[in-house]
């Protein structure tokens, strides 16, 4: 693709940076936004805008909801950029539903079946595990091995693991509400600075999304795919990949296995990245990236004045 930049990625934001009235100011600016929701509500059935713009919380944040609308957010900003903007990432990758956005925009996906396939994800992992048996809890200020040793003593039979690597020191678990909550208590008395609940009602990246994942997987058979445009680091393996049959098993992976952000971010960077550009409602993957790669510019897009200063700083 012409205009690429080595050292540019664009990376996108999953579930948790949604909120009700994401990209209004966008959309009175950039009709493109309003024209992406619009498709993703025919492909849907039912009106996605409506539910972003003055729905409620809680149905926003039903994960059936939430990934489809994550999703078409995030290739909204995209399109704006696309329209406004010859300059192209080399580098792309999502956080874990953000890597089916980054597959949408690199065109390995097409928009449409993207949001068919995470509405099919959100619902699989709903039916997996149903309300009140999973949880997911951030813990902050410990390091890896000790969080890894805090869930295996706080499984006690059950499941609990880490699952999301965020950035140094902020490490998201996920399992079984009861083993979730001893490793809580366990985090703390080991050190932790923070360990709180999340929101959430899908424990997210761990065996308790096995049969989701296997369910998953025939859409993802069903869905076609091509090799992205740009090169796209998966969650699961910190790896690229062009052949569709490796790229459908990454995301059935990603589905039960751990997020590996941090590690993306790095290897990014190690292979020449200087610049991420969060691309969708927010700014929590920048607050995560400045962690990771702390000598690399960080820039988010999400409304009129973020779009003008990634414009003049990529184009100056």
């Amino acid at each position: 693709m012409n205009n690429q930049i080595y050292n540019l990625a664009f990376v996108f934001p999953g579930q948790g940076s949604q909120s009700i009235g994401m990209l209004k100011d966008l959309a009175e600016s950039y009709p493109e936004v309003r024209h992406v929701f619009e498709r993703a509500s025919d492909a849907l059935g039912k009106d996605l805008w409506a539910l972003v713009s003055e729905g409620s919380e809680e149905e926003l944040n039903q994960t059936h909801n939430t990934q489809p609308a994550m999703l078409a957010a995030g290739f909204a900003v995209w399109e704006v950029w696309c329209k406004h903007s010859k300059v192209r990432p080399s580098w792309m990758a999502g956080h874990s539903l953000g890597e089916y956005t980054a597959l949408v925009c690199s065109e390995a996906i097409s928009f449409e079946d993207g949001i068919k396939l995470v509405a099919a994800r959100g619902r699989l992992m709903q039916e997996a595990v149903p309300p009140g048996i999973g949880a997911m809890a951030a813990i902050l200020g410990l390091e890896d091995h000790h969080v890894f040793k805090v869930c295996v003593d706080a499984a006690e039979n059950e499941i609990v693991s880490a699952v999301n690597f965020n950035s140094p020191g902020q490490v998201v678990i996920a399992g079984h509400v009861a083993a979730v909550e001893r490793a809580i208590i366990g985090a703390k008395a080991a050190g932790a600075k923070r360990a709180v609940m999340l929101p959430v009602s899908v424990p997210s990246h761990c065996a308790l999304m096995e049969s989701a994942a296997q369910k998953l997987d025939e859409y993802l058979q069903n869905t076609a795919m091509d090799t992205p445009k740009m090169t796209l680091i998966h969650n699961a393996d910190v790896a690229s990949h062009s052949a569709p049959e490796v790229i459908r098993n990454a995301l059935k992976e990603q589905l039960y296995k751990p997020v590996r952000w941090a590690d993306s971010i790095k290897f990014m960077h190690d292979q020449g990245v200087s610049c991420f550009v969060e691309c969708g409602p927010g700014k929590v993957l920048i607050g995560l990236n400045k962690r990771i790669a702390k000598d690399a510019a960080q820039l988010s897009i999400y409304d009129p004045e973020s779009l003008n200063l990634a414009l003049e700083q990529l184009h100056g």
